[in-house]
């Protein structure tokens, strides 16, 4: 699980940076004393702002990832969580709709039949996960970057945010959500999208690690004001780039 990765993971990161703070370099970098808990918390965060702008600037919006043949499709496709698959949110489908908000010119909220009614996309793409695995998996759905030019979202503000169903929340920068990878997946290998991957949406992005890929969505927003996320106000890095 990932709760149990980012406290086995916030030890040694820790270890590390009093290791670089033994040469200077973080000390010079950061400008923060780390000789004591708070201030190795606030270099931390500095290196890993650095780290997103770092990220972004290097992304590119036309790049692709790697796409497979379908038999190398990991069957079965892994779950992954901060809960057990048994705790996964039941959905209505019937009763679901997307709420839209924020730096978005039509907020009507759309349905799941709407959805599906939009051209769809096909994708075999590598799932990354921060825990150190992978698994390749074909998902179908709704590209993003074509939704959100149909609701007429600001295409030139910084961030798309997401809230979920589980109570999960994260956030992506533009280019991104523009990436022509970057799907609202509506299928799983050909079939509906099974309760512990989304049901009924997720966002499927393969230039990020596993924990920026939403399930179980149920709101949509566009701002300028940084979102953060629900691992990402934990210590991760928010661009969080594969």
């Amino acid at each position: 699980m990932l709760a149990d990765a980012i406290r086995k993971f916030a030890p040694s990161r820790r270890a590390f940076l009093q290791r670089t703070v033994t040469l200077g370099g973080l000390a010079l970098l950061t400008g923060c004393s780390l000789d004591d808990n708070s201030s190795i918390e606030a270099a931390l965060g500095k290196v890993s702002s650095l780290n997103d702008r770092i990220q972004g600037v290097l992304f590119d919006p036309n790049k692709l990832a790697p796409t497979y043949p379908d038999s190398m499709i990991t069957r079965p496709f892994p779950f992954n969580a901060f809960y057990g698959e048994d705790e996964a949110p039941e959905v209505d489908g019937d009763e679901w709709r997307l709420e839209l908000s924020g730096l978005i010119a039509d907020k009507t909220p759309w349905s799941l039949r709407q959805l599906r009614a939009m051209p769809q996309a096909d994708q075999i793409t590598r799932h990354i996960c921060v825990e150190g695995w992978s698994a390749i998996g074909k998902w179908g759905g709704v590209p993003f970057g074509t939704f959100l030019k149909r609701i007429g979202a600001d295409l030139n503000a910084k961030y798309v945010g997401f809230k979920c169903a589980d109570d999960y929340y994260t956030s992506i920068d533009m280019a991104t959500a523009l990436h022509p990878q970057t799907l609202m997946a509506l299928t799983y290998d050909g079939q509906t999208l099974p309760t512990k991957y989304g049901y009924p949406m997720k966002l499927r992005m393969p230039t990020k690690l596993g924990y920026k890929n939403p399930k179980h969505i149920h709101a949509i927003f566009v701002s300028n004001t940084y979102p953060g996320g629900y691992w990402e106000d934990q210590g991760y890095n928010w661009f969080g780039g594969s």
